[in-house]
């Protein structure tokens, strides 16, 4: 039996817990640069604002039904997680973080009454950190995924599902008929793995429901479409067919891009971000203990902007041999910078992808002797990594970045940014 923890509204809710005020009221977070809508709570969602809408389009709302709009501050929607995560993992035996605001929790082997348990859990992470949550029980990930969102669209929407099932929904004790009933009133699309494309191509061969789906034969929906859908169509009969992890599987691929507050054209103001976002990138990769062997980099102007020239180019490069390190990878990084810039053009958007990734562990031979010995420059990464934990972001970082204290002409537009609550000395709330 498997349980998925969700954080409801994630980003508001972390913005409402040190901002009473904005409890009641319609919210969104801003993507970077205030860009679009990436969360918004209930209060938001009932004025019909969509994931991914433009800030400009809903900025009228401001004065109009008093929406609240706040850039994201992933600092602490970070440390919010990561504080969720600690409880949550108090509800069973084995952990599996799936994203920010979500987790399973392995429930196998564990006596009594569940929902109990669930509930004991749901009220310590609301009480200890403020967030409000929806818990699903089921006997796989699939199961577990849609019995949350049952207890999302319960406690949201009275009546689209029983109220009994509401912030808890434990479909493993649902007898075999509610069961049916509950699959019935799920959408085919809403099912987790499917999603919008695959959804309209089910309902066209006359798949509407999770109960529709449930009851396709396995083999013809591998023909049809993929194992992948072969997968969920037995995880909604209750075989397990996905694995639970409880360490994330090392990534393929590792990327950092951003979006320009302002259009540059300057190659120094380029320059130190292609730095800023390799130097991010190395850090990544050296979490996952892994080497990369191709590195590729990109700029581009906004294809927004029609009256301006538009030019967009990528490269990639290959390493002489693989490596975590960020003098090196930034080194790549910007030669290929050097080789794709054009002057004359306002850039609005640069990245850097670190490609072909392999286990640090992983040693391979060079020629190159004059080359510095690995172990002290794994040592000075590691020594920077620790400093930056603990001192902040940036606190030690490579000079083609910038000079601290320089204004960056390239550093996103964050014009409603929240304080860093729980990260920043100078951020603690204050009580009178």
């Amino acid at each position: 039996m498997l349980a998925l923890v969700d954080g409801n509204n994630f980003y508001c809710s972390c913005e409402r817990v040190f901002q009473p005020r904005l409890k009641n009221r319609p919210v969104v977070v801003l993507s970077n640069n205030d860009g679009c809508a990436i969360a918004r709570s209930d209060e938001a969602k009932a004025l019909g604002i969509k994931m991914g809408t433009p800030w400009f389009k809903i900025r009228h709302l401001e004065e109009e039904a008093g929406l609240v709009a706040m850039s994201a501050n992933f600092a602490l929607y970070g440390d919010m997680s990561d504080r969720m995560m600690t409880l949550a993992a108090g509800l069973g035996h084995m952990q599996e973080v799936y994203s920010i605001d979500e987790s399973f929790i392995d429930l196998s082997g564990i006596p009594g009454d569940l929902v109990r348990r669930a509930r004991i859990i749901r009220r310590r992470i609301h009480q200890w950190i403020g967030i409000p949550t929806c818990i699903g029980i089921g006997p796989t990930k699939t199961l577990a995924k849609l019995a949350n969102a049952i207890a999302k669209s319960a406690e949201r929407k009275p009546g689209s599902y029983p109220a009994h099932h509401a912030q808890i929904c434990h479909l493993g004790a649902c007898s075999r008929e509610e069961l049916g009933q509950l699959l019935q009133a799920t959408e085919v699309g809403d099912v987790w793995g499917v999603g919008p494309r695959i959804g309209a191509q089910l309902r066209a061969q006359g798949v509407h429901t999770a109960l529709d789906l449930q009851r396709m034969n396995p083999a013809a929906a591998k023909a049809g479409w993929s194992v992948m859908l072969e997968k969920t169509v037995r995880e909604l009969n209750g075989v397990p067919c996905i694995e639970f992890e409880d360490e994330p599987p090392a990534k393929q691929q590792i990327a950092c891009t951003r979006s320009f507050g302002h259009p540059i054209t300057e190659l120094q103001d380029l320059q130190e971000a292609i730095t800023e976002f390799a130097c991010r990138a190395a850090e990544k990769l050296r979490r996952q203990n892994s080497h990369t062997v191709h590195i590729m980099a990109f700029i581009r102007t906004s294809p927004f902007r029609e009256k301006d020239p538009q030019y967009s180019h990528s490269a990639s490069i290959p390493l002489p041999s693989p490596t975590s390190d960020s003098a090196h990878i930034t080194q790549a990084a910007s030669a290929i910078l050097k080789h794709i810039y054009r002057p004359g053009f306002k850039y609005a958007k640069a990245g850097v992808m670190l490609m072909d990734l392999q286990p640090a562990t992983r040693r391979q031979l060079t020629l190159d002797l004059d080359a510095e010995m690995p172990e002290n420059r794994v040592r000075l990464m590691q020594a920077m990594d620790e400093v930056n934990q603990r001192f902040g972001r940036g606190t030690l970082h490579l000079a083609s970045a910038g000079t601290t204290g320089r204004h960056r002409a390239w550093a996103m537009k964050q014009e409603r940014l929240s304080s860093g609550f729980t990260t920043d000395w100078t951020g603690l709330a204050v009580t009178f």
